[in-house]
């Protein structure tokens, strides 16, 4: 089984901090060339040092088109090509009944966790995916394959994602393969407010595993979907979720 990525680059929004840079990270240790991306430069830099292996970042707003533009033609450039794909930059701003939900913040979320990743796919697919292929990973989340009733308006835009995820592998292949990755509870700073202390415990002992995701969980997978290992894979979603959606 081939999990390595040497001589491709990669492209990774999102890619400071939690399941980004944990993608980052496997990516490069597996050999390719890799872009992060993330709002903040100094934060961008100091993932970038972390991961190592010649990582170089860019910082911008996830839904700017200039940004967009700027980080993929870089990646072009410094590292040859966008051969891989990540759609992982998320945001949740708003928790609550989703018919109370504010207009502004249903906007930004759907800016950010569907229409960010539709740009940033079609963008890399005109700038080099449509003549030379690749992969797209589209991190989404088990809320997208269920109701919450707090997390309603999050979840929907994720459900987007996996349907968007489908779309564009029917519409990309054979030249690109498009999948995506549903985490469930993953022990990062975007999540803290659901696993830290006590909940996360009960949280865990309710899953099969009895335990609540790491980082590294996602970014062995997205490896898979990246390398040639998963080359006869396109159109998925893959549910990492230690068996919550199994559980009695």
């Amino acid at each position: 089984m081939d999990l390595l990525l040497d001589g491709k680059s990669a492209l990774i929004t999102g890619g400071s901090k939690g399941i980004g840079k944990a993608i980052a990270k496997e990516f490069a240790n597996a050999g390719a060339k890799v872009m992060i991306t993330s709002r903040k430069a100094e934060v961008c830099e100091e993932a970038a040092i972390e991961i190592g292996n010649g990582c170089t970042w860019q910082a911008g707003n996830v839904g700017d088109l200039d940004h967009m533009e700027q980080a993929i033609v870089r990646t072009i450039e410094i590292h040859g090509g966008v051969d891989i794909l990540v759609n992982n930059a998320a945001t949740n701003p708003y928790a609550g009944p989703m018919i109370e939900a504010d207009l502004p913040r249903w906007k930004k979320t759907l800016d950010v966790n569907m229409t960010a990743p539709f740009a940033w796919t079609q963008m890399v697919w005109k700038k080099y995916q449509k003549e030379n292929g690749g992969v797209v990973l589209n991190i989404a989340s088990v809320g997208g394959l269920e109701t919450n009733p707090v997390l309603g308006v999050y979840d929907v835009s994720k459900a987007g994602l996996i349907h968007m995820t489908k779309q564009f592998a029917a519409e990309l292949a054979p030249q690109v393969r498009v999948n995506a990755i549903c985490p469930g509870l993953i022990k990062t700073d975007f999540a803290r407010l659901l696993w830290e202390g006590d909940a996360g415990e009960m949280v865990a002992q309710a899953y099969p595993l009895k335990r609540l995701g790491e980082v590294e969980d996602i970014a062995a997978a997205a490896l898979y979907l990246a390398a040639e290992s998963g080359s006869w894979i396109t159109g998925q979603t893959i549910v990492l979720d230690g068996g919550q959606q199994i559980s009695f």
